[in-house]
């Protein structure tokens, strides 16, 4: 009996340690996007997530292994051990993506002459990443990083091509934030689902001889990295416009 209520504990244990751990990540994000805790409460949250989920599992592993400590049901401990693996998971696969990409946070088209922020400016007060374009520093990342980013020609009449270049944008689920076809220029803001960053986007839409050349520059308000973000929110629209 004494056997049985230690076995007992020692699986409670392990799934309570996994139960937290999922608890701390989905928490971690809405927290923030609330308004409930700061980034680095939020980010300290998946660090400790990740903590607690090896601890869950390693804990699971080792009951799992002993007939003794999986005397009467072994799945709390099965649950303790994929919970907490799986938990452990997103931080670090989240840590292991940060670590491929080049850290920044704001990419363009054209490094050389970027698309201006209008609209946008102003809902960009008071953010740590301010709307002018980062400099040749960046740039230079960009390409290294992310060679395949740049303009996509179209052969279609500039008003044709801005038309498209609005509704891919509003396909795309993004906050219009102003539209100017006189200028050719499309601002809108993206909000991230789990942490709700706000990352602003601006298209230019130009004459190029005889078709029309786009566009697309894509900079977070927060974060030194977008761990990769705004390029694959270029790539997804760019490829929409394609069709």
């Amino acid at each position: 009996m004494e056997q049985m209520k230690l076995a007992s504990a020692y699986r409670g244990v392990a799934f309570v340690l996994a139960a937290a751990a999922a608890a701390m990540l989905l928490a971690s994000g809405p927290g923030y996007r609330f308004g409930l805790w700061q980034l680095g409460a939020a980010f300290g949250l998946l660090s400790m997530a990740a903590f607690a989920g090896l601890a869950g599992a390693a804990l699971a592993l080792a009951g799992l292994a002993l007939p003794r400590l999986r005397e009467g049901s072994a799945r709390p401990l099965a649950a303790a051990l994929a919970v907490g693996l799986a938990v452990a998971y997103a931080p670090w696969q989240f840590e292991r993506n940060a670590r491929t990409v080049p850290p920044i946070h704001d990419i363009s088209t054209d490094t050389e002459n970027p698309p201006q922020f209008v609209a946008v400016a102003p809902l960009r007060a008071g953010a740590p990443n301010p709307p002018q374009y980062d400099g040749p520093q960046v740039a230079e990342l960009q390409r290294k990083g992310y060679p395949d980013i740049g303009p996509l020609k179209l052969n279609v009449p500039v008003q044709v091509a801005f038309n498209r270049a609005l509704d891919a944008a509003q396909a795309m689920g993004w906050d219009i934030v102003g539209d100017d076809a006189a200028a050719g220029r499309i601002e809108a803001t993206a909000t991230t689902l789990w942490f709700g960053f706000k990352d602003d986007i601006v298209i230019r839409v130009t004459s190029d001889g005889a078709g029309t050349r786009v566009d697309v520059r894509s900079k977070s308000r927060v974060g030194e990295s977008d761990v990769g973000a705004n390029a694959r929110r270029i790539r997804d629209y760019l490829a929409n416009l394609r069709g």
